[in-house]
Parts: C-alpha cells; sequence; structure tokens
C-alpha cells in the first residue's frame, strides 16, 4: 500500500474546519476498476494542483495529513519535450513508498518509481483529432479537466472505410474511360501497376512508422516531422497541406463538371457561338460555379464539421453504389448490351447534340429530304446544297457504342492512341475516303481532342486516384488501437482499390468501343457519362453518385487541409505561419480555413481537371516519397527506438518505393517536379534559418550523426596531406567574474582567418571543482555561445572545470576534439597584465602552454593588443600584412596571411615577406630564391631582405637584461606582500625609463650611436654611475642585499640582444602595417629563466600595435606541389 498526503483545511488554531472537510479529504481506496478517478473533488485538486482552495483563505490554511493510499497520479498525456522521466509535476509529496525505497529517495524528484510510470502508461489516452498534439497539452489547465472520450473505432470503420472513400474518387468516374482509350489496356495497366504500386510500398513504410510508438492526430505529417526532423517536417508537411489543398480544387472541379456537361447543361453562362470556343466557354463556366461552390463549401465548413462528419458515410455509399452499378452493367452486357449508338462519318466520330438520326437523306412520303445532318454539313437543307467534301465522299453509319463483355473488342483497345490537340477521334476499322482539311475540321461536329496527349501525362492526371492512403493514419486519434488497425486496414484498402482499377481497365477496354472511350464528355452519346452508359440500371446512378462523392471528397478537403496547416502552426517551426495555429474557442481553425479557400480558388482558376491534377499529384508524391525515406533512414541507422510492430517491412522496400515517387514526379511533370523540389527546398532552408529549435530524436540527426562517425574514422586513418592542411584552431578564451568574454576580438579574428572551414574549438578552463562549478560552467558555456553566435564564429565550445588554470588547458590541449576532428593549432591571446599581476601563475601558465603545445606538434598562435583587431564589419583600407620570417617551422608564416586575405576584411591588404640575413649571407640571392619560392607557391607577396649585422652589444641592451635580472633574483629571494612587491615593480620601472632616457639623450647629442665593447670593469663603472645618478637611496635600504652583478649571465645577455636589435628592425619597417607575423621564440629549457622569456617577448613586440606570434607544429603546411 502506497502513502500519501493529503491536504485537509483548518482553522487558525489547528483545529479541522469540519467533519465534513475531513471526510471528504481522506476516503478510501476506490474500486479497483476506476482507474484512480474516483475520488472527490478535494482530492482531485490535492492530487493535481497540490494546493487545497477553501472557500474562505483568512479562515482556514491547509496542512499535510498522512493517508495510506495508493497512488493515483496520472496526468493522462505523456509530453514528449518532458518525459516520463522528468515528468514529476504531480508527483511532488509522493516520492517513494516508505522505507523500502530509501535507497533512492534523493532521486525521486527526477526519476519516478516505476508503480508511478506504469500507472501514467495505464491512463493514458489520444487527444481527439484536431485538438493540439500530444506534447503540447500542458498540466496546469486547472482541477476540473474534462474526462477525454476512450477512442472506440476499429480498422474496419475507422481505417478501410475512410481509405477507400479517399482513394475512390473523381479520376474513376470522369478519366478512367479516356485514360484506357487513349493509352490501351496494356498502357493503362501500367499506369495503374505503377501508381498502385507507389502507394502500396509507401503504406508499408507508413505502417512501420505508425507502429513504431503511439501516433496521436496528426497524421502523416506528425510522422514525418518526427521521423526527419522540424526542417523536413515542415517542408512536407506544408506540401502535404498544398495536395490537400488543390485536391479540394480537383474535387470541386469535378463537381462542376459533372453539373454542367451531365445534370443540368442548360445552367451554363457562358454559350460558345462557334464550336472552336467551346473550350473557353467551359472553362470559363467552371470558374464562376468553382468559385460558387468553394465559397458553399467553405462557410459549410467553417459553421460546423460535424455535418460534413455525419455526411460522409452517405457519401461513401454513393461511391460504392457506383462502382456496385458499374460491376452490374458490365455482367448485363453478356446478355444484354445497353443501346447507345455512335454516329460515325466514314471513320470519324460525330458529336449527336444537334441531331436525332444518323442519316443524311431520309424519304419522307416518298420524297426524299436532307435531315439536321446535312445542314450541320452543307450550306443548306437543299438537295443541291455545297457541302463538305469529305462528307459526300463518305457514308454515315451505326456503330454500337458498347457492344459487350465477349463481343472482341478488348482486342481492339489493346494499343494506345496518343495525339496532338484537335486530334480527330476515328475508328481505323472503318473505311475513309478524302483526306482532312484541319482549317475546315474545327468547325464541323467531330469528336477531337481537347488536350494534347502522351504516355507521361495520363500518369501525372491518373495518380490523384490513388491517393488518399493517409486518410487511416489521419484519423489514428480515433482508433481504438492505431497500432494495429493502420496497417491492416490501410494496406487492405490499397489492395481493394488496386483491384477495382485494374478490374475496371480491363472491362471497360472489353466492354466499349475504342472511340467512345476516347470521347472524354460522351459527346457522341449525347452529351452522357460515358461509365454512364455501361451502368445498371440506368447512368444517372453514376451522374448522382460521382456527383455527391465529389462533393463529399471537395467538403473533406476543405475540413482536413486547415487541422493540417494548424497543427504545422502550431509546432512553431514555420514562424510566419503562426497566425494560422488559432482559431474559433472550440478550435476551429478559421483563419487557416480562409488561406486554404484562398488556395484552393487558384486551383479554380486553372478551371481544367487535367491541369490541376498533376500539380497535387507532384505535392503528394513528396509527401510519400519521404515518408519512405523517413522509413528507410529509421532502419537503416538501427535506432534503438525503432521497434515497429508491424514486421513486414525491409529498408529496400522503402528505398524503392521512394525511387519509384521520384520517378514518378518526374515521369508526370518535369516541370511541375521541380517547382515542388524548389518550394519544399526553399521552406527547408527557411526553417532551418528562421525556426524554432526542435529535438524530435529524428532519423536526420542519427544519419548525421552516422555520418560524422564513419567520416571520423575514415580522417583517422592517415594524418592529412600537406595539401589538406588548414589550421583547425583550439581558442583559449579568458572570461571575467561574470563569465562573460573578455576579448570578443579574438573570435572575430577566428572568424576571418577561418571563414567557416574546418574544425573550431573555443575552450575555456574554470579553476575548482565540477560539483561546485556546473552552474557556473554552463553559464559559461551559453556566454560562449552567444559570443560566437554574435561574431559569426561556427564551431564548438568547451569548458573545462579543472582544480587549476595550468591543468586545465593541458587537458584541453590533448583531448579537445574527437578522433581525426582534433585541433593542430591552438590560439591565445598575450597576457598583456603579466607584470602587475599578484599572480604568478598566469604567465606561467602561458609559458607552459607553449610548452605543451611544441610537445604536442600543434602550431601556437598568440595574438598581442587582440583588442585592437579588426572586428568582422571593419574593412581594412590599403594596408600590408607584414610577415617577419626569421626561422622555418613548416611555412605557417606564409599560408596564414592567405588565409586572412580570403575575408572581406583583409582583401585589400597587400602581403610582405620579410627574412633576415646575417654577416654571411648573400642578400641578394637570397631575395632572388624567396621571390621564386613564392612564386611556386602561387602567392604573391612583396620579398624584402633585411639586414642585421653583428653589432656589439649596446649599453641599453646591457641595461635592460641588469633591470630583468635584478626584479628577477628580488622576486625569487624575498616574499614581498602585495603592497611592497607593487612599489618594487613601480620603482624598477621608474628607471628602466630614466635609464632609458639618459641613454635616447645621449645618442641625440653624439653624431652617431656608440656601440661599447664591455668589460666587467667598465660595467661596474657604469652600473655604479647610473645607480647614482637613478636610483633611490631608500629603495636600497629597502632591498638590502647585493646582486653579483659581476656574474651576469652572458646567455640572457645575447638574448636580450637578439631581441633588442629584431625589435628595432621591426619597428623601423612595419609599424604602420595592419598585422605583423612573427616567429616565436621557444621558451627555456632550464625552468628557472622562465620570467626572463617574457621579458625577452615584451622586448620584442615593444612598439608594435596588432602582432601576431607564430610557432609552427613541426610539419610543413604548405607545398609548391599540386
Amino acid at each position: 500500500m502506497g502513502e500519501r498526503f493529503v491536504v485537509v483545511p483548518v482553522d487558525g488554531g489547528g483545529v479541522v474546519t469540519g467533519e465534513r472537510e475531513h471526510t471528504d479529504a481522506v476516503v478510501s481506496d476506490p474500486a479497483p476498476d476506476s482507474g484512480g478517478g474516483g475520488g472527490t473533488v478535494e482530492e482531485k485538486e490535492a492530487g493535481e494542483d497540490s494546493v487545497f482552495e477553501p472557500n474562505d483563505p483568512n479562515n482556514v490554511v491547509p496542512i499535510l495529513e498522512y493517508n495510506r493510499e495508493p497512488n493515483k497520479y496520472g496526468d493522462g498525456v505523456p509530453k514528449e519535450n518532458s518525459p516520463f522521466i522528468n515528468n514529476t509535476d504531480n508527483d511532488k509529496g509522493n516520492n517513494y513508498d516508505g522505507t523500502n525505497m530509501a535507497l533512492f529517495e534523493e532521486e525521486m524528484d527526477s526519476n519516478p518509481m516505476v508503480s508511478s510510470l506504469l500507472n501514467k502508461l495505464a491512463n493514458y489516452t489520444n487527444l481527439t483529432q484536431g485538438a493540439q498534439e500530444h506534447e503540447e497539452a500542458d498540466d496546469d489547465d486547472g482541477p476540473k479537466k474534462k474526462t477525454v472520450k476512450s477512442p472506440q473505432m476499429g480498422t474496419f470503420m475507422g481505417v478501410y472505410l475512410p481509405c477507400l472513400q479517399n482513394i475512390l474518387g473523381v479520376i474513376l468516374f470522369l478519366r478512367l474511360t479516356w485514360i484506357v482509350g487513349t493509352a490501351g489496356i496494356l498502357e493503362s495497366l501500367a499506369i495503374v501497376g505503377l501508381c498502385c504500386s507507389c502507394t502500396m510500398l509507401t503504406a508499408i513504410s507508413m505502417s512501420a512508422i505508425a507502429t513504431n510508438g503511439v501516433v496521436p492526430a496528426g497524421g502523416s505529417y506528425y510522422m514525418i516531422s518526427r521521423s526527419l526532423g522540424p526542417e523536413f517536417g515542415g517542408a512536407v508537411g506544408l506540401c502535404f497541406y498544398l495536395g490537400t489543398t488543390f485536391a479540394g480544387s480537383m474535387y470541386i472541379l469535378g463537381t462542376i463538371e459533372i453539373l454542367l456537361t451531365y445534370i443540368v447543361p442548360k445552367a451554363a453562362i457562358f454559350v460558345a457561338e462557334k464550336k472552336e470556343d467551346e473550350v473557353d466557354a467551359l472553362l470559363n463556366n467552371m470558374r464562376v460555379y468553382g468559385t460558387c461552390c468553394l465559397a458553399l463549401m467553405a462557410i459549410v465548413v467553417f459553421v460546423g464539421v460535424k455535418y460534413v462528419n455525419k455526411l460522409a458515410l452517405v457519401f461513401l455509399a454513393c461511391v460504392i453504389l457506383s462502382i456496385l452499378a458499374i460491376y452490374a452493367g458490365v455482367i448485363k452486357t453478356i446478355f444484354e448490351p445497353p443501346d447507345f449508338p455512335l454516329c460515325m462519318l466514314g471513320n470519324r466520330t460525330l458529336q449527336n447534340h444537334n441531331f436525332d438520326k444518323c442519316l443524311k437523306t431520309e424519304v419522307i412520303d416518298n420524297l426524299t429530304v436532307t435531315t439536321d445532318l446535312w445542314s450541320l454539313f452543307c450550306d443548306g437543307p437543299e438537295l443541291n446544297a455545297t457541302c463538305n467534301e469529305y462528307f459526300v465522299s463518305n457514308n454515315v453509319t451505326l456503330v454500337q457504342g458498347i457492344p459487350g463483355l465477349t463481343s472482341g473488342a478488348i482486342s481492339a483497345n489493346m494499343w494506345s492512341e496518343y495525339g496532338p490537340l484537335g486530334m480527330l477521334v476515328e475508328d481505323k476499322k472503318l473505311l475513309s475516303l478524302g483526306g482532312s482539311d484541319p482549317a475546315q475540321d474545327i468547325y464541323l461536329p467531330y469528336v477531337v481532342n481537347d488536350i494534347t496527349t502522351f504516355f507521361t501525362l495520363l500518369v501525372g492526371i491518373y495518380f490523384p486516384s490513388v491517393t488518399g492512403i493517409m486518410a487511416g493514419s489521419n484519423r489514428s486519434g480515433d482508433l481504438r488501437d492505431a497500432q494495429k488497425s493502420i496497417p491492416i486496414g490501410t494496406i487492405l484498402a490499397i489492395v481493394t482499390t488496386s483491384v477495382i482499377y485494374v478490374t475496371c481497365v480491363v472491362l471497360f477496354g472489353a466492354c466499349i468501343e475504342g472511340v467512345l472511350l476516347r470521347d472524354k464528355f460522351g459527346d457522341s452519346v449525347k452529351g452522357n457519362l460515358v461509365i454512364g452508359t455501361l451502368s445498371w440500371p440506368s447512368p444517372w446512378v453514376i451522374v448522382i453518385g460521382s456527383f455527391f462523392s465529389c462533393c463529399g471528397a471537395g467538403l473533406q478537403s476543405l475540413t482536413g487541409a486547415p487541422r493540417l496547416l494548424q497543427a504545422i502552426a502550431r509546432d512553431g517551426i514555420v514562424p510566419f505561419l503562426q497566425v494560422f495555429g488559432h482559431g474559433k474557442a472550440n478550435g476551429e481553425p478559421t483563419w487557416a480555413l480562409l488561406l486554404t479557400a484562398g488556395i484552393c480558388e487558384i486551383g479554380i482558376l486553372i478551371a481544367s481537371l487535367d491541369a490541376v491534377a498533376p500539380i497535387l499529384s507532384m505535392f503528394f508524391l513528396m509527401c510519400y516519397l519521404f515518408v519512405n525515406l523517413a522509413c528507410a533512414v529509421q532502419t537503416l541507422l538501427r535506432t534503438p527506438n525503432w521497434r515497429p510492430r508491424f514486421k513486414y517491412y525491409h529498408w529496400a522496400l522503402s528505398f524503392l518505393g521512394m525511387s519509384l515517387c521520384l520517378a514518378l514526379m518526374f515521369i508526370s511533370s518535369w516541370y511541375y517536379a521541380i517547382v515542388a523540389m524548389a518550394i519544399a527546398g526553399c521552406i527547408y532552408k527557411y526553417i532551418e534559418y528562421r525556426g524554432a529549435e526542435k529535438e524530435w530524436g529524428d532519423g536526420i540527426r542519427g544519419l548525421s550523426l552516422n555520418a560524422a562517425r564513419y567520416a571520423l574514422i575514415r580522417l583517422e586513418e592517415a594524418p592529412p596531406h600537406t595539401k589538406n592542411w588548414r589550421p583547425q584552431l583550439l581558442v583559449l578564451l579568458n572570461l571575467d567574474s561574470d563569465q562573460s568574454v573578455k576579448h570578443p576580438r579574438l573570435l572575430s579574428f577566428t572568424t576571418q582567418l577561418k571563414a567557416g572551414k574546418g574544425l573550431t574549438i573555443v575552450g575555456n578552463v574554470l579553476e575548482g571543482t565540477y560539483l561546485t562549478k556546473e552552474t557556473e560552467a554552463k553559464k559559461a558555456e551559453q556566454n560562449i555561445k552567444a559570443a560566437m553566435a554574435a561574431e559569426k564564429t561556427k564551431g564548438f565550445c568547451h569548458v573545462v572545470v579543472s582544480s587549476n588554470l595550468r591543468d586545465g588547458i593541458s587537458h584541453l590541449i590533448q583531448s579537445a576534439g574527437l578522433g581525426g576532428m582534433k585541433h593542430n593549432s591552438v590560439l591565445m591571446a598575450w597576457p598583456g597584465t603579466w607584470r602587475q599581476s599578484n599572480d604568478q601563475q598566469s604567465w606561467k601558465s602561458f609559458i607552459e602552454t607553449v610548452r605543451e603545445t611544441t610537445a604536442a606538434h600543434q602550431a601556437l598562435l598568440v595574438a598581442k593588443n587582440v583588442d585592437s583587431l579588426p572586428t568582422n564589419q571593419d574593412r581594412l583600407g590599403e594596408g600590408t600584412i607584414d610577415v617577419w620570417w626569421v626561422v622555418h617551422d613548416g611555412g605557417m608564416l606564409m599560408l596564414l596571411p592567405f588565409l586572412l586575405r580570403q575575408h572581406k576584411v583583409w582583401k585589400k591588404c597587400k602581403m610582405r615577406i620579410f627574412t633576415v640575413a646575417q654577416m654571411d649571407d648573400n642578400s641578394i640571392q637570397m631575395k632572388k630564391d624567396l621571390q621564386m619560392f613564392l612564386y611556386h607557391l602561387r602567392l604573391n607577396a612583396e620579398v624584402e631582405v633585411v639586414e642585421m649585422h653583428d653589432n656589439d652589444i649596446s649599453a641599453f641592451t646591457y641595461e635592460k637584461t641588469l633591470v630583468m635580472e635584478q626584479r628577477s633574483q628580488m622576486l625569487k629571494q624575498m616574499q614581498l606582500s602585495k603592497t611592497e612587491r607593487e612599489r618594487e615593480a613601480q620603482l624598477i620601472h621608474d628607471r628602466n625609463t630614466a635609464s632609458h632616457a639618459a641613454m635616447n639623450d645621449k645618442a641625440e647629442t653624439g653624431p652617431e650611436r656608440v656601440h661599447m665593447t664591455w668589460t666587467k670593469d667598465k660595467l661596474f663603472t657604469e652600473r655604479t654611475r647610473n645607480r647614482e645618478c637613478n636610483a633611490n637611496v631608500a629603495m636600497r635600504d629597502l632591498f638590502n642585499m647585493k646582486p653579483e652583478w659581476e656574474s651576469l649571465n652572458q646567455s640572457n645577455v645575447r638574448r636580450m640582444h637578439t631581441a633588442v636589435k629584431l625589435n628595432e628592425v621591426v619597428v623601423n619597417k612595419s609599424q604602420g602595417a595592419h598585422l605583423v607575423l612573427l616567429n616565436m621564440p621557444g621558451p627555456p629549457r632550464n625552468r628557472g629563466g622562465d620570467e626572463n622569456y617574457m621579458e625577452f617577448l615584451e622586448v620584442l613586440l615593444e612598439g608594435l600595435n596588432r602582432v601576431l606570434l607564430v610557432r609552427g607544429g613541426g610539419r610543413e603546411v604548405i607545398t609548391i606541389y599540386s
């Protein structure tokens, strides 16, 4: 038995406010079949909101009363963004069962007990169709939730019949006979086979997806978006929406065509006076009546969808009765074929609207008189009137339009009869004399092709007749067992309709004369519907049945499409569609209905059923293509969550279905296919660029992961060739106390150097332990990512928490990256305040980083004055990037300026390369060799060789070395307090400045700079003089020590000499450059001289603004070979 706390109201004195409340609050266990819902209102409030709201809050306060009662906290609807494991909003106070689970009590907030989880699963119910998707259904709707009615529809009523109704429709009644006559039985069977195979393969893939977990209301859009991600889901969802909307247009056009052509032809507003204007008149009538019909249907849908759903069974009955009437008529033709004679002139079929008798003349009272047919081909009714030449040369004959099943017509209808616009419908078996005169024939009452016909066109026109297979999955919220019903019902419906289509193709070809089959509008049988002439007991059964069928299908399209758009809008993946997520108070999508009606009107203005059909074919085919792709991707990836109950699928079938969909798109209409794919592509990129971030556990993410894993494994097989080498950067950022980025310009420089190519890892180290610094680490990561987005740096962020800065940087250098995608270069800022810092760790960490990158064979880039680097919005004008190539360390110095100049910030800068020649070098030959080297490297740069003579070491160099060693020794031998160290540093800085000024004065007064050769005596004398002139006596007393100046380290003197001389040359040549790249000397092997190394670098960089110190990784990074 579980334990729980129940909130009971008490008054201010701690007394229960009444026996009534106490009795209501603490109840006995409900009946076992109550599902945990048998408590009172107070109990439910306690269970759902954990807050009791008494009538008078001033008099009563809530307390907790202990109650041993089973857990009945099931929120009913699982949220995708808050799965069961975290969905504990309603489980507070009911965390663990007594002392049995005490070991886990601290984790119950995030990991609920298994009993709680199973209870939620047991209480799970689908949302009703048209409501919000389940992951957006919140639990805070208040205590008085409406009970969701349990769905009760089975396979037959819920899936099979809706699919049957959606698949069978307008094309079967209005175009299938014409397709059979034009393409012939064999090619018609090929068309039906192609299209039905496509939908069957798609149904298999759809069944696998639909049975892989609970599919809430949302159908195909939900399945695709959750399987392929928001980008594909949004793109395909909108394509499916457009397809459904244009399907509404097609059904409305079919309705109007039946109305105006077969039911009330006299209702036409536009009447053609000439035969050649008949097509235009028909299209204009379709536009006017179609618009009125659309408006009427939209009003019906707006007023109440429930009426549409109630009429669905009536419309379905019309479809089934019409098909039964066709089969009955076929059987009847065996015994008694219906009498529908065709009037043929020669071998040409005539429209018999304006004559009753198929005769040129007839004898009445022994007088030969002309008939109405004569008047159509002659100038007048007289026997001697001038008549059409073909009319005179050929006889008129009557041919039975429906010879019957046993007549042998099947052999004549086996082959295709394609032709251009205006081609006469002829019976090749009949005799024909004389040629045709196209100029005259268009004015005569012949039956002709109204469009140019060819195989691929017919595929596009026929394909909408096999769409509708998603009807079952769209109703998944209403099914008792969707995972069982959807596969069985959908596949059975496709098999049934495929059998109907195949038998209809064969029976039409066997029963009906070929010329009547090719007569699209039944003009040769007095305007009867061709398929109606075959039916029994009357053609009107088919006419009325098809009329109501088209009406119902149109209404259902106008009902379904707005809901699909509303689902997409409420997902929030397409920002500009969010307005269409709103609707009436009951959730009806008003704005989406208006947009749907507007798009539907576009299809109606096209006015031709044959032109609209290929458009919606494209959108449906694209939807089916991605259903197959989703199944294939999930199957191949073998994702752990891919466990469909439907087992009869295979990735090869899905791939075949996808290929067939793509082929049918281009077979039907290659230009429509390109337009549909372009629309889907634009939506995809828009969602990728502007859409909300959604994580739905989609297959594309898994596919990316698999592709990345494969590529990483391939990368690790061998190091990259020199031709493929580019700097893969680890950027070491510094953060301030608020975890904000100190030097965002370092990220700007990274962007300019990388231009989005290769790998960039931005790293930072926090000191401490991860348990105490977890929040700060996450905040730092967010701030770094925000800075990267602001500076357009494409890469990854890596924040490490370590016990000290030194180890953290070492961990980053060693472990950042994965497999072959590891950094090969480290970029960091120069520690500009190392002299003023109280903590020696700043510059010691810097030097250790230099050593570690060298040991790891990684290049090192150190930017000085990083805050003066240009931003991504700056455009540097004419200027130079100066490279000082002192030592060769792999060619990094050559490659970096080239990469920088690819970016628009540095595009106008020229590259200059300086190299240093010693006394023994031939500087002229060096310049020629360097120019030739750059020519082979395909780099454009100015070359200059700078000569550095072996001058004597200057007094200034000795002075700098002396001050440096003095400071170093003092810091080592004395543990100065913070205040004393600051004073000492300031005094040394003052002395240094005064000494430098004295030397400059000396240089200015003399005719030229004097270079002195030093001995120990001279050094001692010079030192004493300078100290007497500049040093403070108090300072000397404070130190109370005498360094051994006589044992001055000559190695330090030489190094300082190099730094001073090189700095003079660089400042002289490159002080105005936009950027100076310089070889970075390595740190000393003896760690005792680390601070001296920092001083050498400071002297080397003195007087320069933007400097990038470069240290190679020990391998060639640039080559002259192709």
